[in-house]
């Protein structure tokens, strides 16, 4: 059965001016639409025709590079749109506590969010994830993803140049300041915190 290109969680002018509408329809109903039909194509007939799409990306890993970057890519944009709110929501308490605890204070793990995003080189992704009860900042490069990684993945940043070019140029750090100061759902964060393990892409 072939993975459906999930709903925006949002009206797609909800994230703007951070993100506008022309963005997401860019980026939601080209790029990732692509991502989703290369995959369903290269999978219709096989043993991965009903399999979860964290399988698909854990089997195609170092074997089927064209599968796994757009089935990782499939899973990863799902996981951004959910990253993301119409305005910042407020963390749990275990998870605020998990964030001063690991990096003193919200504003704090903001600036290292910035940072990471602005140094990143060229394409990928940076995220808030969870090990064995600790918080750290990840990156993964180009398609990558932590979705079959020994990580749970709390929220993730696009930092594909096509994320951001509509709305703010090559200006990547001025993308990175309106997500993290207004966007972040650290209520998706804290629902993902308290399950304990990966985000699983609906199917």
């Amino acid at each position: 059965m072939a993975f459906d290109l999930i709903d925006l969680p949002y009206a797609d002018d909800a994230l703007a001016p951070a993100v506008s509408a022309e963005t997401l329809s860019f980026h939601h109903g080209k790029h990732h639409k692509a991502y989703v039909d290369k995959m369903n194509a290269a999978i219709a007939g096989t043993a991965h025709d009903d399999a979860a799409l964290e399988t698909v990306v854990a089997d195609a890993r170092g074997s089927n590079a064209g599968l796994f970057n757009n089935a990782a890519q499939t899973w990863n944009h799902a996981f951004y749109w959910h990253s993301m709110a119409a305005s910042e929501t407020a963390p749990s308490a275990d998870l605020a506590a998990k964030i001063n605890a690991g990096f003193g204070s919200m504003d704090e793990l903001k600036a290292q969010l910035k940072a990471r995003g602005a140094g990143h080189f060229a394409s990928g992704w940076v995220w808030l994830a969870e090990k064995d009860g600790t918080l750290s900042i990840e990156e993964t490069h180009d398609g990558d993803t932590l979705a079959d990684s020994g990580f749970n993945p709390l929220l993730t940043i696009d930092v594909w140049e096509h994320a951001y070019y509509i709305d703010h140029r090559n200006a990547r750090p001025a993308y990175l300041d309106a997500v993290v100061d207004g966007k972040l759902n650290f209520a998706f964060a804290s629902e993902n915190l308290a399950r304990g393990s990966a985000w699983v892409y609906p199917k």
